[in-house]
């Protein structure tokens, strides 16, 4: 799927998604989120849920690169790791790469940028589930 059809998928599928699929590629996925207000959490930082949605998303993306339209593919386990304290007046970037595809589990990892920074603010793994496929009847 190419970047344009993940942004269409996710904006039909999960239409509370606020992230941007800026690119992808087989494997890979690079996704923007426009930090505004709502992200933000006492003491004016990006909340951590907020950086978890990116990094889930980002991962389903490069799923989505890779074995076309799955509705159905479930997070079975995310792990993340907030490394420092992000801008908040600046966009989110997660780009993530899938380190293993199997038959019915992937396991992808994502690093979290500021927007423009070189040094990521949060580092995340992340398995999905694939969905067993219907048999013939």
């Amino acid at each position: 799927m190419t970047a344009e059809e993940i942004q269409n998928f996710l904006q039909q599928e999960f239409p509370e998604n606020p992230l941007i699929v800026e690119s992808c590629e087989n494997r890979r996925a690079r996704l923007r989120l426009e930090v505004d207000q709502t992200h933000l959490r006492p003491g004016g930082t990006i909340s951590g849920p907020t950086m978890m949605l990116l990094a889930d998303t980002a991962v389903y993306a490069a799923i989505l690169t890779t074995i076309g339209a799955v509705a159905l593919a479930v997070t079975t386990n995310l792990n993340i790791n907030f490394l420092r304290k992000p801008e908040p007046n600046l966009d989110l970037i997660g780009e993530s790469w899938l380190m293993k595809v199997g038959k019915r589990l992937i396991v992808g990892e994502v690093k979290i940028y500021s927007e423009n920074d070189p040094e990521p603010v949060a580092h995340a793994t992340c398995t999905y589930s694939l969905p067993t496929k219907s048999l013939p009847s």
